[in-house]
């Protein structure tokens, strides 16, 4: 993994499944740049005119004669003549390696266990750290006894370390909650582990402990309020629900979830007087370099940060924190330090996906025509709406809402932000929408599309209706849905986010009067898809953790601790429980897109509405084994 270097680099960030979509045209650029400097240099060598050459598997050809030579041989001469400031990019049509499978060049070293993540840096003099955090947030320390835990085998010590200051504070915000821990310093780490566990610690509430209760108490009332200002507003709303001929209203909610990447927080950290050198697994190095240089005094310029592989982010290695408690206790000790979370350190204290409720309100006339649309929706620090994504734009009288309740459990983003609830409940409500009008539910929602791409209602309209019903044409086709909607247990659903347009449709069977999910057709309009074997992993990677998170996962809280603390109480998807995935690109020539994030948000939906065709049970909350224990 390449070093932080912003001069050399300009972005480097791993997150908001931006890299393929921001990268794309200044990579395409950089490569033609190169490519025809080498030409340039291999037509001067023959003394022929450029126009002539041309190039193949890393050589220059020059087909009038015959001749050719690597690009490794004119390289050097290449390399003194003037960058062109224009260049021809190659017809897609042309592409040789684009739209190829490209295999992932590390996984020979991950299946033979070779050094390549956080986890495994070592370094000569180096010290391993835990730290001890207060158990619930609201809480900070009061006192500590460290005397049974220093007189261990291996333990160097054991200090109170401060790893934001008041700058800090406001930067972080609620992504770093414990300032304040306590960290255990020794040889290694099992001596580290068995030290932490003979601290006596005391701790004392600060603020308020939150408990799960609260929090529904207070998204439902939230619900239940007007917002001061709408997110989006359309048309009369009121006006087509007071004239309406029937109201259809449903609740949708989800808990807090954590991260639980395979590989827990870590980092190595060697801070010195007039410099400072880290290493290890993070999402954005350039803001925590920003973030380090006032918590350590240092300028930018002596700050270094290497990179190595994560062993999984979702959009927990995004902020840093434990960066940078790294650093102040390899300043505090005056050594290499590797901070290592155990799995307990990582899931109650994360950067959680927020607890959401939001509540949906169609309107039908006599003719069962859809007249009115109304979200209001409350999150957990987090308002939740997109107002001018679908069904936006495609009906005359829209009201979207959003809430935003105040916390002290910190909260961050989590694969597709927003997008892995949202679409969910809108998913989910657009299904009872189109049995309550009498209608397929593929239909209902294409009709809606061809509203919004010929008579949009509003100018703000955040997406492109003949791209998103492509991809609901195309997962129609693919599962043969017209045929088998009648004699299989089939559900749909379809979503946009980070700039793709995604459809899936889950099949699901009875076995023994228990679901069991068969099948997902996935179709992805992604533009031109760069690696199709890198595409099908991240798409069915999202398919698998979606479904996973949505019959399983929920992280609840007790006067402010998380009561899920392993992978004991706190279930994910297991291997034997993986449906077949089937997926199919829609073939355009548009930009690529992202495909990280996109395919996890409208699982969930076309699982609940393949669900109910096989229960008859509507299911409202997530996880689905809490609405109907019968599934787990």
């Amino acid at each position: 993994q390449a070093g932080l270097d912003t001069e050399k680099y300009r972005r480097q960030v791993a997150g908001g499944s931006q890299s393929i979509r921001q990268g794309w045209k200044s990579l395409r650029t950089a490569g033609a740049t190169a490519r025809r400097m080498l030409m340039e240099a291999a037509a001067q060598q023959w003394g022929v005119p450029v126009e002539e050459c041309s190039t193949e598997a890393g050589k220059v050809l020059h087909p009038p004669s015959g001749r050719s030579v690597g690009y490794g041989e004119v390289a050097s001469l290449a390399a003194t003549l003037p960058v062109p400031e224009e260049v021809e990019l190659k017809d897609p049509k042309d592409f040789k390696i684009i739209g190829q499978d490209i295999r992932n060049v590390d996984s020979p070293k991950i299946v033979r266990g070779e050094p390549l993540f956080g986890m495994d840096i070592q370094r000569e003099g180096m010290l391993i750290a835990m730290t001890e955090h207060p158990p619930a947030f609201g809480m900070k320390l009061k006192s500590l006894d460290a005397s049974r835990a220093k007189a261990m085998p291996g333990i160097v010590d054991v200090r109170v370390i401060r790893s934001q200051n008041e700058e800090l504070n406001q930067r972080i915000g609620s992504s770093m909650t414990f300032p304040e821990v306590v960290a255990v310093v020794g040889r290694s780490t099992w001596e580290v582990m068995q030290a932490k566990k003979a601290l006596q610690i005391e701790w004392e509430a600060e603020g308020t402990l939150e408990s799960t209760e609260d929090h529904d108490a207070a998204l439902t009332r939230l619900l239940d309020t007007p917002a001061q200002e709408p997110s989006r507003k359309d048309g009369d709303p009121d006006g087509a629900f007071r004239r309406a001929a029937k109201v259809i209203e449903r609740v949708y909610e989800a808990p807090f979830l954590a991260h639980n990447t395979m590989e827990p927080m870590n980092f190595f950290a060697h801070v010195q007087t007039d410099k400072a050198e880290l290493e290890g697994p993070i999402q954005t190095p350039e803001r925590t370099r920003a973030l380090l240089t006032s918590l350590l005094g240092l300028p930018e310029e002596n700050i270094s940060i290497m990179l190595t592989r994560m062993g999984g982010g979702f959009g927990r290695r995004l902020y840093g924190d434990f960066a940078l408690e790294a650093a102040a206790i390899s300043k505090e000790f005056g050594a290499p330090i590797k901070l290592v979370y155990s799995r307990e350190d990582d899931m109650t204290k994360g950067t959680y996906r927020p607890a959401y409720k939001i509540r949906y309100r169609a309107a039908l006339d006599a003719d069962n025509r859809l007249i009115g649309f109304h979200l209001r929706g409350a999150g957990v620090k987090d308002s939740l709406i997109f107002a001018n994504r679908f069904p936006a734009g495609a009906v005359d009288n829209y009201l979207a809402e959003g809430h935003r309740l105040d916390s002290n459990i910190s909260t961050g983003a989590w694969r597709a932000p927003r997008s892995n609830f949202i679409a969910y409940a809108e998913q989910s409500f657009l299904d009872e929408v189109a049995e309550a009008m009498g209608k397929d539910p593929i239909d209902l929602r294409l009709e809606l599309l061809e509203r919004a791409k010929n008579n949009p209602v509003g100018d703000n309209n955040d997406y492109d209706p003949e791209r998103y019903a492509g991809v609901l044409r195309l997962v129609r086709e693919k599962s043969d849905w017209d045929r088998r909607k009648n004699e299989a247990h089939l559900g749909v659903s379809a979503y946009f986010c980070h700039n793709t347009y995604v459809a899936q449709v889950v099949q699901v069977a009875l076995q023994n009067e228990r679901p069991k999910i068969e099948k997902v057709w996935c179709a992805v309009d992604c533009g031109i898809v760069v690696n199709p074997l890198g595409a099908l992993n991240q798409i069915e990677g999202g398919i698998i953790d979606g479904i996973g998170h949505a019959m399983y996962s929920a992280l609840t809280f007790r006067n402010g601790a998380p009561e899920q603390k392993n992978f004991d109480r706190y279930r994910l998807i297991r291997i034997d429980e993986v449906p077949a995935i089937e997926t199919h690109f829609v073939q355009n020539g548009e930009d690529p897109t992202g495909l990280g994030e996109p395919t996890l948000p409208p699982i969930a939906a076309a699982l609940a509405n393949a669900l109910y065709r096989a229960t008859g049970t509507r299911l409202y909350r997530q996880p689905f084994t809490r609405e109907a224990p019968v599934l787990g």
